[in-house]
């Protein structure tokens, strides 16, 4: 049997209707900043929660220009998680400022522990990052950030629907940041970003950023970049946003039900579930003995597993220039060499999860 990790061909199995509205937009030429976008970000908003919503180029350029309209600045430290993906750091680091690793939790995301010991006077934002569609503890995190007077920008780019108490994650820092790629929870065939925010004087600034500065067609107000999410784009969104609940509540479902069935396989570490977090599931990820032997079984078997990822981020070659070094985070090298990642999307079939849970005890 097989049990794929994409699910695009299934979710797009009836391209049609998306087409149709695609048309109506060719023939208004409204291609830029047009109507279906305005539409799009508000309903974002109202989903999450938010005052305001603002679609950008990609999940990277909504961390990145957080970051500009927040001040940070070449030289300031931003302190994030050693195990996320690299947009996360590369956003810190290609406007001039300093990537402060943290390392991380049984839960895969930020160990809250250590932040404070990396603090220092050049310390300006944290990034906390919703790793898989796990919640970082964001009512911690801010009492640190207001402590110290920092910026938090939530990265919650494989979290769209995850919750704290009933609050959605990317509702609670001065930003939120969200990716659009073809494998998140809303997709718009290619790339592209939100960024979320309840000040007024934010959503101004990243309106200015993402538009090449432009107050209007005529009166630049600062030089900036040319990051817009497109009208196309923001069209296939829309049409996404209206099964986005039933798309997570079946990877809650999916996930649950691995949590149960795995709980009790010797070699298989589940992580830790928290009763006043919903958990969304981008990845369904546990620790696994054996990891790479069992990655060759489930494969051989069709399960179409993965890993997420098998280097943190200050081993990679990129972060040379921090001077981090072999045992700086533990948790997170450990982690590396154990993690596995389900297939837990929303259209696969009950026999094609219990397929995936008798190829693990078929290994053990």
């Amino acid at each position: 049997m097989e049990v794929p990790y994409s699910y695009l061909l299934d979710q797009f199995s009836d391209p049609e209707p998306i087409f149709n509205d695609m048309r109506a937009l060719v023939k208004t030429g409204d291609y830029t900043l047009g109507k279906p976008l305005i539409e799009f970000e508000q309903q974002f908003a109202a989903y999450f929660g938010t005052a305001y919503a603002i679609g950008v180029g990609t999940g990277t350029d909504a961390l990145r220009l957080s970051l500009l309209a927040l001040d940070v600045k070449p030289g300031d430290e931003v302190i994030t998680a050693a195990n996320t993906f690299y947009s996360t750091a590369a956003a810190i680091a290609t406007i001039g400022a300093i990537p402060v690793f943290a390392d991380v939790d049984d839960n895969f995301v930020m160990d809250i522990d250590q932040i404070e010991a990396s603090i220092t006077k050049r310390t300006k934002a944290i990034i906390p990052v919703h790793l898989h569609g796990c919640p970082v503890d964001m009512h911690k995190i801010l009492s640190i950030a207001r402590k110290h007077n920092l910026h938090v920008v939530e990265d919650a780019c494989q979290a769209i629907g995850a919750e704290i108490d009933g609050k959605k994650v990317g509702s609670f820092g001065s930003t939120g940041c969200f990716s659009l790629h073809p494998l998140k929870n809303i997709n718009v065939w290619g790339d592209g970003g939100v960024i979320t925010t309840n000040s007024e004087a934010i959503h101004d600034k990243l309106l200015l950023l993402r538009n090449n500065g432009l107050k209007n067609r005529d009166e630049c107000m600062v030089y900036a970049y040319n990051c817009r999410l497109d009208t196309l784009q923001a069209v296939v969104g829309l049409h996404v946003m209206k099964t986005i609940r039933w798309i997570i509540d079946q990877r809650v479902k999916h996930g649950a039900w691995y949590d149960k069935e795995l709980s009790h396989i010797q070699g298989i570490t589940v992580p830790p579930r928290r009763q006043n977090m919903r958990y969304v599931h981008h990845n369904y990820v546990v620790q696994a003995e054996g990891r790479d032997g069992l990655l060759a079984h489930l494969r051989a078997r069709g399960v179409d597993a993965k890993v997420h990822y098998p280097l943190p981020l200050h081993l990679q070659e990129a972060s040379n220039y921090l001077h981090y070094h072999q045992g700086d985070f533990p948790a997170a090298e450990q982690q590396a060499k154990k993690i596995i990642s389900l297939p837990v999307h929303q259209h696969l079939h009950e026999g094609q999860l219990r397929h995936v849970v008798t190829a693990i005890k078929e290994f053990y």
